[in-house]
């Protein structure tokens, strides 16, 4: 994200610029000079205002739609209003009530559950696209294995990870195992394996497994030997290779002047789609802390070049996701990364 966008104003120009952004936002209207001097108490006149708008249009805060006397804000009005004038907007009690029990609803269950609770409470309360990156598992600690018998030829993997998380696999067995065998076998895997990201397993756990069948015991070797070769695809989950993607209702952008359009309400509906796209976007913010907002152009993709993106992390154990919203950049930056903000901790707080 940029730094500093707006310091070079005049302090005229910066009230001009915060007046023309609220009421931008507030009313979806391009703003005219008359409008802005009469909902904000600038101590100028229309003219000077005008003026003053002409000036912020030079130096790019503001643009000028051609069917229209008033003027609309740039992306980089947005990033100064977002650095400079936002001011914390708490959420009442009756908001954080509603969040609670949206997301808390049915009891706290499976992470990737609660996280897709969060993408549509958020939608629900901001009004716009509410979105969430369930914890990617590739960097996961495992901290242990167990061989669960299912039947005579088959067994439950169940691999647990220090986040807490537990992921279940079945393993289809080449013959009868007696139980002292299962036993040996976890031991064998919990020694080898444990301690290990899930990525360090799935990409070396043959090697790691090689030399380990004991002595004298063939059906330890056997499924020992399932591991070596297929050992990769047990532990190549989804959820370890790239986050999933939850995403609140659309329909809530839809009733949005923006989206009133057939054309911008189908790149809407497109963008829902691509869940890669999102996965992407969402994937490096895990790393950061906070709010972090990209408005319109500073998206990487241009398929979000309209649309600003405001997340914050969330913890499970040692790893982190992602809520947020997506929405057009004529946003309520001051309630929507409140509501954002409170989100991620509260969304933690459960999972804690």
């Amino acid at each position: 994200m940029t730094g500093h966008v707006g310091s070079e104003l005049s302090d005229r120009e910066r009230h001009v610029l915060e007046a023309v952004v609220r009421t931008y936002v507030a009313t979806a209207a391009p703003a005219g000079s008359r409008n802005v001097a009469r909902r904000f108490d600038l101590g100028v006149s229309p003219a000077t205002v005008r003026n003053t708008m002409s000036d912020l249009e030079e130096k790019g805060y503001l643009f000028h739609p051609h069917t229209s006397a008033g003027r609309v804000p740039t992306d980089r009005a947005y990033r100064a209003f977002v650095e400079q004038f936002m001011q914390p907007a708490p959420l009442t009690r009756a908001e954080k009530s509603r969040l609670a029990s949206e997301i808390e609803h049915h009891g706290a269950s499976a992470v990737e559950r609660l996280v897709g609770r969060a993408a549509r409470a958020l939608g629900l309360l901001s009004q716009e696209l509410g979105v969430a990156a369930a914890p990617s598992l590739a960097g996961a600690v495992l901290e242990r294995l167990e061989l669960v018998r299912v039947s005579s030829n088959k067994v439950l993997l169940v691999a647990r990870v220090r986040s807490g998380l537990v992921r279940t696999v079945f393993v289809d067995l080449p013959c009868k195992v007696p139980e002292d065998t299962l036993v040996t076998l976890t031991l064998i895997l919990n020694e080898r394996l444990a301690g290990l990201t899930l990525r360090e397993i799935r990409d070396t756990v043959a090697v790691r497994i090689r030399d380990a069948a004991p002595d004298g015991d063939r059906a330890a070797g056997e499924i020992l030997n399932i591991f070596m070769h297929s050992g990769g695809e047990l532990f190549d989950w989804p959820e370890a290779r790239r986050s999933r993607i939850h995403l609140g209702q659309a329909s809530v952008l839809a009733t949005q002047p923006e989206f009133t359009s057939g054309e911008r309400l189908k790149e809407l509906m497109e963008l829902t789609e691509q869940t890669d796209l999102l996965a992407g976007a969402l994937g490096s913010r895990s790393r950061g802390r906070g709010i972090q907002v990209t408005i319109g152009g500073e998206n990487e993709d241009a398929a979000l070049s309209e649309f600003t993106l405001v997340t914050a992390p969330y913890r499970v154990g040692d790893l982190k996701g992602v809520v947020g919203v997506i929405g057009p950049t004529r946003m309520p930056y001051e309630k929507v990364c409140a509501i954002v903000e409170y989100t991620s901790s509260l969304v933690t707080k459960i999972l804690e």
